[in-house]
């Protein structure tokens, strides 16, 4: 009995360790099973998405220096995606523009082309984009006939020059001027743009109570060139601030004028509600000493207060106005951040082609505001702006 208990207890401990053994090999596999899925599950994320590039085009920073930074500054933010190429210095070889704008869509990647230049004849390009990569989407902004723009570009965006007839008279008036001055000269009236935006200043001037005159200087295109019509303003305003008194705006079609112009409303003190190109850096670091350095380049809030530091040292604030921004630096960063927004929500032409979206894109995205209207009638892919205003 001793012995067959010995046996039996001996058996059962064999069995109680293989019992064991066989608990454990199994509880090890299921373990590893439990690892597996969240493994695999790590393993098979999202995969990367498919590279794709944005290429834009503008003229030399010798050329045009605006359109060239603002494309800089997006390839600085974007790049790996965004690729700038330059016009020929010689942007009257239109051949040359054309295969400029052309070669980027021999790239696969490229899904985006993107332009930025006031000039005329550059259709042919995206012509050829539309038949040889109809899966590109082109934006751009060109002074070509608007009519084919809209049918051979996606999204055509410029700058509302003629609705400014209205604009800049309005804000003049809200400033308190009660006579508004319109300097130019025969060849800048001979642009039909600069007529239908006189005759919009003149009707708003009426329809707002302010007198409207009109001024006609030396022409700098012709003679002596743009000495003797700096001459003439530089003796000529302080003869109609006498006349009118200093609640006058004065207005000039001629980016050089502003040197004098601004420098006199110092002096004078009468009111500037816009430049011709209204920007913070037209006239203004000249005219005031501005200390701009290379950093501050493309810092316009620090070159807005300077600017409004100034005004207010000479008893002018409120009496100068202008955009917040250079509309040429502004216009190539819209085109890329939409291009960029439009790829990441998967959005075709289509879906953005509206002055709600692209306003309420603007005041989204971009650091000043802009205000949207389409350019006429049958012209759906084509869209004018003007930028927020800045008061010094």
């Amino acid at each position: 009995m001793k012995r067959l208990f010995s046996l039996l207890l001996a058996l059962a401990m064999v069995l109680s360790m293989t019992a064991c053994g066989s608990t454990n090999a199994p509880a090890a596999t299921e373990a590893a099973k439990a690892e597996t899925p969240a493994a695999t599950e790590a393993a098979t994320t999202e995969p990367a998405a498919e590279p794709y590039k944005i290429g834009i085009v503008t003229p030399t920073l010798t050329i045009s220096e605006d359109e060239f930074r603002g494309a800089a500054e997006m390839v600085e933010k974007y790049p790996d995606i965004v690729v700038h190429k330059t016009l020929p210095e010689d942007y009257q070889n239109k051949e040359g523009c054309i295969s400029v704008v052309t070669s980027l869509a021999d790239d696969p990647q490229m899904k985006y082309i993107l332009f930025n230049m006031g000039m005329e004849g550059i259709l042919p390009a995206f012509q050829t984009i539309r038949e040889k990569r109809p899966d590109i989407v082109t934006i751009v902004t060109s002074n070509d006939d608007p009519a084919l723009m809209n049918k051979y570009v996606d999204i055509s965006l410029n700058t509302d020059w003629v609705r400014r007839g209205v604009t800049i008279p309005t804000k003049a008036h809200e400033m308190g001027a009660k006579t508004f001055i319109h300097y130019s000269f025969p060849t800048h009236m001979a642009s039909e743009s600069k007529v239908q935006r006189r005759d919009a200043m003149k009707a708003t001037c009426e329809k707002l109570g302010m007198e409207f005159v009109e001024v006609i200087t030396p022409d700098p295109q012709t003679g002596n060139g743009k000495a003797a019509m700096l001459q003439f303003l530089r003796e000529d305003l302080p003869r109609q601030v006498e006349k009118y008194g200093k609640d006058l705006n004065i207005f000039g079609t001629n980016c050089p004028m502003y040197d004098v112009i601004l420098d006199e409303a110092f002096k004078l003190g009468f009111i500037v509600a816009e430049q011709c190109c209204p920007t913070p850096t037209q006239a203004y670091p000249t005219v005031l000493n501005l200390e701009i350095t290379k950093e501050d380049l493309g810092d316009y809030d620090k070159i807005n207060n300077m600017i409004a530091e100034k005004a207010a040292a000479a008893n002018m604030t409120g009496r100068l106005s202008g955009w917040a921004m250079p509309s040429s630096v502004y216009t190539p960063k819209f085109q890329v951040e939409l291009a960029v927004y439009m790829h990441d929500n998967n959005l075709t032409p289509d879906d953005v082609r509206s002055v709600e979206f692209l306003n309420k894109f603007s005041q989204e995205h971009m650091p000043v505001a802009a205000d949207f209207a389409v350019a006429g009638e049958g012209l759906d892919n084509y869209f004018l702006f003007i930028l927020e205003d800045v008061y010094y």
